[in-house]
């Protein structure tokens, strides 16, 4: 089997210092504004991202042990699959954030919708683009699991193709 080896480009800093602090289940909402402190090394990286409204942040799940092929979300009471998931236990234990880039001061970039550890690793950086109109999106289990918990039908929410939902 491949190994692969990846290094840091900087870290987050967030208001969450724990796990349990992040919003998680239906409806949470991921507001909290935090930046994205880029080693100083990679600055030149960061040329033209002004332009962009949002973000993708690709970072490590560094306290994360082990993973699960298959476990229950909080926000369901049925059991998925992990790659159907958002979960951290993970065979490679990577997360994908959208946040929105508020401004940028040389290395550090201002920005809100943080769901990430104080001192997670960042492995990359990308500019959010979407060309999936909204009406083709779907939200899989998450719609029907919605439903249960709303007593309505599994659609797709008005705001679902907003960046940072989860």
């Amino acid at each position: 089997m491949e190994t692969f080896r990846m290094r840091p480009i900087g870290y987050v800093r967030s208001p969450f210092t724990e796990t349990k602090q992040i919003p998680k289940g239906l409806g949470a909402s991921h507001a909290e504004e935090g930046s994205l402190e880029l080693l100083p090394e990679f600055e030149a990286g960061l040329a033209d991202i002004e332009g962009f409204s949002h973000l993708f942040v690709i970072w490590a799940f560094h306290r994360a042990e082990g993973y699960d092929l298959v476990g229950r979300p909080p926000c369901d009471d049925r059991v998925h699959g992990v790659f159907a998931t958002r979960s951290p236990r993970r065979p490679n234990p990577i997360g994908l954030t959208v946040v929105e880039l508020l401004r940028r001061d040389g290395t550090c970039l201002r920005v809100r919708g943080v769901d990430m550890l104080d001192g997670t690793p960042i492995l990359d950086l990308k500019p959010y683009l979407s060309s999936v109109p909204e009406e083709k999106l779907r939200r899989g289990w998450l719609a029907e699991a919605e439903a249960r918990a709303g007593g309505g039908e599994a659609t797709l929410p008005a705001d679902s193709s907003s960046p940072g939902k989860r």
